[in-house]
């Protein structure tokens, strides 16, 4: 049996060549960093950066982790001195060890603990991955105070349940111990991040007291950012293998391809690791950087997750390996994504798009289209929908665009008619379309369009675009969705 990675055995992994170990004296760094949901993503991605920037500049930017409910990573990786192993699977396949992450506490648990981490003066970065969810927000972007978790903390401010909670008390503490703010950075995959989670956290302390809003205001910097790596989550097979490689027994590595992006806007108050360093991207235009992934990553994730499902395919590599799939995106990317919109300075847009095809291609990243096609209501109007808007606008073609709009509707057609379960947050409203089930694909296009949680006027009202969705629909029920080449000939034709 292998022996444990932790501390102590650190030495032994660190003789074996292809295995990277951390370079800096762990022991003295201190904590300058909380992080809220140390989730796979996080420890594959911000905690690599910091890791790699310790390496190279060093500093007391340690990691303290924050789970608000699992115990899970804090108990297992206890075992370890919290160390993990990245391994990042790729065309060439390498181990790193993480030491950047130094505590993890459970707020649930250990609220006293998580507040006087976060209210230590060497701490001065919060960062975020909580998902949308965690920033409690209504549909208008405030802050929504009938939340479950809102109404809770508000009663008891210093018990906070919420990540928006936990920030405000913390911030709350520092006021007025003298200490000064720390800066907030999410990283979580929403677009505008810095803002809604900005706007959450001001109404929320304007609840208790319109002082420590206004400090907040003129204190803390809220910058928005973008994120980007595919990290499948950890399975059995991760763990055999990795600690095959590294010759130690780790109970809770992580995995993820080699690309790795984080962009971050440049309005930083104060101190922080030296990430630039390492690659990540301060600039002024996050926004752009958020563009170019949603629609040249996202929306072809989305467009391969209907239409390789359709296909009966299981994963991205198995359909981007396709050559009718592969040139079906390629197409899409070049002559209706690429043009819709201004790509940032910093970015070359076609080189973007054929990355991204090729990190579809990796055969080591299990990425199941079954899990990119959840949620597909919401993961549509950022993915999709803002494309053929901005098309129709400019004059520009939708065809291949209406056909990967088409395949979610056909997606949920066919789910609704088979009976099978469908991930959805409304899931219930499809299921009550007794339409969706018909073979009018006119009535089926109409019945999605009536959806005003979705589609708004700009969708309902335009003639062409329906005309497309209907065409698209028609040719993928009578046509071999296998020889997607086909259908895409014969509508483009």
């Amino acid at each position: 049996m292998n022996l444990a990675l932790n501390q102590l055995n650190l030495s032994q992994v660190a003789s074996k060549t292809e295995v990277s170990v951390p370079q800096y004296d762990r022991e003295n760094t201190e904590i300058g960093i909380v992080h809220l949901g140390p989730g796979a993503f996080h420890r594959a991605h911000q905690a690599v950066y910091t890791e790699n920037a310790l390496n190279l500049s060093g500093g007391n930017w340690g990691i303290c982790g924050v789970s608000l409910r699992s115990a899970t990573a804090r108990d297992v990786l206890a075992e370890q001195n919290n160390l993990y192993t990245l391994a990042i699977l790729d065309k060439n396949i390498s181990y790193q060890v993480i030491g950047a992450v130094k505590e993890l506490l459970v707020a649930s648990e250990q609220t006293h603990e998580v507040i006087t981490r976060m209210s230590a003066a060497s701490t001065k970065l919060v960062t975020l991955t909580i998902t949308e969810k965690g920033y409690c927000l209504a549909a208008d972007g405030s802050l929504d105070l009938n939340h479950n978790d809102i109404k809770l903390d508000l009663a008891n401010p210093s018990a906070p349940t919420s990540a928006i909670g936990f920030i405000v008390e913390a911030l709350k503490t520092r006021q007025l111990n003298g200490i000064s703010a720390f800066n907030v950075l999410s990283c979580d995959n929403v677009s505008g991040n810095g803002d809604k989670l900005r706007r959450a956290v001001l109404d929320y302390a304007n609840q208790l007291d319109a002082n420590l809003k206004s400090w907040i205001k003129n204190n803390v910097a809220f910058p928005n950012a973008m994120v980007d790596s595919i990290t499948p989550k950890t399975e059995d097979y991760t763990i055999e293998s990795v600690s095959k490689a590294i010759g130690m027994q780790d109970n809770w590595p992580i995995q993820r391809e080699e690309f790795t992006q984080w962009v971050i806007e440049n309005n930083w108050q104060g101190e922080r690791p030296n990430w630039a360093a390492v690659g990540v991207i301060f600039t002024d235009d996050v926004e752009g950087f958020e563009k170019a992934k949603l629609r040249l990553l996202n929306c072809l994730h989305s467009t391969l997750a209907y239409a390789g499902s359709l296909a009966g395919f299981e994963t991205v590599f198995d359909v981007t390996s396709d050559k009718g799939f592969y040139q079906f995106i390629s197409k899409l990317a070049s002559e209706e994504i690429i043009g819709s919109f201004n790509p940032p300075k910093e970015l070359n847009a076609e080189l973007y798009s054929k990355d991204i095809i090729q990190r579809f291609l990796n055969p080591n990243i299990r990425h199941l289209l079954a899990q990119i096609a959840f949620d597909g209501s919401q993961k549509i109007q950022m993915r999709i929908l803002p494309t053929i808007e901005d098309n129709l606008r400019l004059g520009r073609s939708t065809t291949l665009l209406a056909l990967s709009l088409a395949c979610w509707f056909e997606f949920i057609c066919q789910a609704l008619k088979s009976g099978s379960e469908i991930v959805d947050p409304i899931a219930s409203t499809l299921a009550n379309m007794p339409q969706l089930k018909s073979n009018d694909v006119i009535e089926v296009v109409e019945a999605f369009l009536s959806i005003e949680s979705i589609f708004d006027q700009t969708f309902r009202s335009n003639t062409q675009l329906k005309t497309q969705l209907a065409n698209s629909l028609t040719a993928l029920r009578l046509g071999d969705i296998k020889n997607i080449s086909n259908i895409v000939d014969k509508l483009s034709a």
